[in-house]
């Protein structure tokens, strides 16, 4: 295996969200020089806008965008243009490794959003750029995240078992696979317990300020 440089410059899409600053972090405290792809620093990964100048010199993508979006068609269309921009983007700048955040079991489960997670996979491995996907289990912010989506006060949850990962943990790994070569789909990543997704969100509402009433549903 080859040794990796002491210091990269390795770009971040998605850089401002939840796995994103923390991969930022983790790059920082490896001593490599992050540069955030994202709409506030004049990146629109969906259009390729400003990518050329922000990738100069970039030698890894790592990609944890997110489409707030329940719609098949919305997330397979974000996560197909933000792939195919970062991927022709990232050949004419000279990128060697282009890592992506997935997620484990996509395929089992006909939900829109990772509908759109399975097609960016394609699109990554039929592309110009040696790759690596990481598929990680639900952060355990997932549960949060969840009920800021819903408005009102009943929040119906999905039917599904969960096991939880650390974000740091993520962002940890995805920083030390960008720091080698690619290796296509990487070993699967997940938390070491695993429960209900509505037990999950059961011990959170007592925490908050305007908790709201849960019920289970039987999707997916």
């Amino acid at each position: 295996m080859p040794e990796r440089r002491d210091r990269m410059r390795v770009a971040v899409a998605g850089g401002t969200g939840l796995a994103g600053r923390h991969v930022v972090g983790e790059l920082r405290a490896a001593g490599h020089e992050p540069v955030v792809l994202a709409r506030s620093k004049g990146v629109d990964v969906t259009t390729g806008q400003g990518l050329a100048e922000a990738l100069a010199g970039v030698e890894a993508v790592i990609d944890v965008t997110n489409a707030a979006t329940l719609s098949r068609r919305k997330a397979v269309a974000f996560f197909e243009a933000a792939s195919r921009h970062l991927l022709a983007a990232g050949e004419r700048a000279g990128v060697r490794h282009h890592v992506v955040l997935s997620i484990v079991g996509i395929e089992r489960v006909g939900h829109g959003y990772y509908q759109g997670k399975i097609r960016q996979e394609q699109v990554v491995a039929g592309g110009p750029v040696p790759w690596t996907v990481l598929r990680t289990t639900q952060f355990h912010e997932f549960a949060d995240q969840l009920l800021d989506g819903m408005p009102g006060p009943l929040a119906v949850i999905p039917r599904m078992r969960v096991q939880p990962v650390g974000v740091r943990e993520v962002a940890r790994a995805l920083t030390g696979l960008a720091e080698g070569p690619a290796q296509g789909m990487a070993p699967e990543l997940a938390g070491p317990r695993e429960g209900w997704l509505l037990d999950m969100v059961r011990r959170l509402l007592p925490t908050l300020p305007n908790a709201a009433s849960c019920c289970r549903s039987r999707y997916p």
